[in-house]
């Protein structure tokens, strides 16, 4: 990540950067999530401890010093979060998302770095926001978007979609995936989740089926032959992430379901959606499957049925169907 060791940074900052990559094995687009608002807020405080008048992105925060952080207090926070919402119009997840950041950062001031003597997040009271029902395709779009991958006459896009919407993998994980990482005598494949933590996710049918076609066209590029990757673009490497976004919107616009905010993420929404509500999978299965940490990310699944249920209910033909006393009378 090319912001660990920042010149514009003050040293504790760059710090904190290494910790979260070598010790916490954060994603590098975690860390620079991280790393934006953490510099906002100390631009914002330097800002309002310096008056210098400038805008803030144009402030520069190389001479912070230890001793600013530790005159850093829960009303600067909250001043910093009225900022946000009002100056730069974040909505209720950006503002949470920041929080976030600056109580992972306090916290390794306090407890790692000993920088400081009190956390001043510890004591911050804010709400946390309603988690938004994931969007997904149902049984009937997804079996059109794999018609028409099929008839795109590509054995990779289709094999790509097979998987995002069969093993609910993440799109690192699918673009990282290497010949050698398949066992097709278990019917199953290695994948690399968050954290660089190993995951078996076991093939169906159709998975091995997609995979066995691809790889038969795969196997006969003799420009390829060095190349470890499963999924290749036409430079013959391994295949980019941004090649797998496009191939997922392309195929969507072909099947008529562009507009709906459909990525490749929400495919792994899709997938675990129709395990839960067509399969026997229950949420400590779907963990499993999809590699969270928590059941409690699992469970949205489970409120995503409960809506369901609820639409069900709301669109039977009776539901509006009332008694009036008047004809009774």
């Amino acid at each position: 990540m090319k912001n660990l060791n920042n010149d514009s940074n003050p040293e504790f900052l760059n710090e904190y950067l290494v910790h979260m990559k070598i010790v916490k094995l954060l994603a590098e687009r975690t860390i620079e999530e991280y790393y934006t608002d953490i510099r906002l807020f100390l631009r914002f405080v330097y800002e309002n401890t310096h008056n210098t008048g400038k805008d803030l992105e144009d402030i520069d925060i190389k001479d912070l010093t230890v001793s600013d952080l530790r005159n850093i207090s829960i009303s600067d926070i909250y001043n910093f979060i009225f900022y946000t919402s009002d100056e730069r119009h974040n909505k209720d997840r950006a503002r949470y998302r920041k929080i976030s950041s600056l109580r992972s950062f306090f916290k390794y001031l306090e407890k790692v770095a000993h920088i400081i003597e009190k956390d001043p997040t510890k004591d911050l009271d804010v709400p946390v926001p309603k988690a938004s029902l994931p969007k997904f395709l149902s049984l009937n779009e997804s079996l059109r978007l794999l018609e028409t991958a099929d008839n795109a006459d590509s054995k990779r896009d289709y094999c790509i979609l097979t998987l995002f919407l069969n093993c609910g993998m993440r799109l690192s994980e699918l673009v990282g995936i290497n010949i050698k990482d398949i066992d097709f005598y278990e019917n199953r494949l290695k994948v690399l989740g968050k954290r660089s933590k190993e995951r078996m996710v076991y093939l169906n049918p159709a998975c091995i089926d997609a995979l066995n076609k691809y790889l038969a066209i795969r196997k006969s590029n003799p420009k390829a032959a060095d190349e470890p990757a499963l999924f290749i673009s036409n430079q013959n490497r391994r295949i980019s992430k941004r090649r797998v976004q496009q191939i997922v919107e392309e195929t969507l616009q072909k099947a008529g379901l562009d507009g709906k905010g459909i990525t490749t993420h929400k495919l792994r929404h899709t997938a675990a959606t129709l395990m839960y509500q067509y399969g026997d999978a229950d949420v400590l299965t779907l963990k499993e499957l999809l590699g969270h940490e928590s059941t409690s990310t699992t469970e949205i699944y489970t409120h995503l049925n409960n809506e369901n249920v609820r639409n069900a209910v709301e669109s039977n033909p009776l539901a509006k169907v009332k008694f009036d006393e008047n004809e009774n009378k």
